[in-house]
């Protein structure tokens, strides 16, 4: 497998608050995007502890040939064990509380990807159709979609578009949605925050991800966003065959 990661402040933002990693383990991937939030740089200090820990616990946790009962369970008690660290510095310090942090993870094996996500930093795979989103939106707007009470077209100019119904650190447990697709003999998987999904749309991602090499497939990305006004931070990792 190879991979590819980076990420940018964007042209609005004074600091940027995502973080990306990407580590090999047995052979595998691990790969996290976190997207924190909050002021005085406490949403930069939440993405940093989130990913230290779940790379920390995942690390001490992973062996070679896990099923997927095993990769679950580790998945997602690292998000966990993020969220209980995260949770409890920002009652520590009053300076940080609220502060919290999106999280997308993929585990890849030889057989299968493995996702798990809290909040709207995303998952996507790219097969020849086109663009396919894994994951789900913890947000209001997708909420509400889902229930019927507004319609696509009002998601991207909805007031509330970017409040999160569920985050790493904001509530004392978090419960992260969990997702196993069949590894294929060829295969293209992104995870982003939505400095990128935000404001650029499936098609445009798609001909960046199906047309430009992986080496080059970052800064391709970033300057899509950044075309778009780049009005947050824009952070990924592309994990191929």
């Amino acid at each position: 497998m190879k991979y590819v990661s980076a990420t940018d402040i964007g042209l609005v933002r004074d600091e940027n608050q995502d973080i990306v990693q990407v580590d090999e383990f047995y052979g595998n991937i691990l790969a996290v995007v976190c997207d924190g939030m909050g002021g005085e740089r406490s949403g930069q200090e939440a993405s940093r502890i989130a990913i230290n820990e779940i790379f920390n616990r995942f690390s001490s946790g992973v062996y070679a040939d896990m099923d997927t009962i095993a990769v679950r369970q580790l998945l997602t008690s690292s998000i966990s064990a993020a969220n209980s660290v995260v949770y409890t510095t920002a009652r520590i310090n009053y300076r940080s509380f609220g502060m919290g942090t999106t999280c997308v993870a993929a585990y890849i094996d030889d057989k299968y990807i493995y996702i798990a996500n809290v909040g709207d930093s995303r998952a996507y795979f790219a097969d020849e159709k086109g663009l396919n989103q894994i994951t789900s939106d913890h947000t209001l707007v997708n909420m509400l979609l889902m229930q019927g009470k507004i319609e696509p077209e009002e998601v991207h100019t909805h007031p509330k578009r970017n409040m999160l119904t569920r985050a790493v650190g904001v509530e004392k447990i978090v419960k992260p949605d969990f997702f196993r697709m069949k590894r294929e003999e060829s295969f293209k998987l992104l995870l982003c925050s939505d400095g990128l999904s935000g404001y650029c749309d499936d098609e445009e991602i798609f001909k960046v991800l199906s047309s430009v090499p992986l080496e080059e497939t970052p800064d391709a990305l970033i300057n899509l966003a950044l075309e778009k006004g780049g009005r947050d931070n824009i952070t990924l990792a592309v994990i191929t065959d």
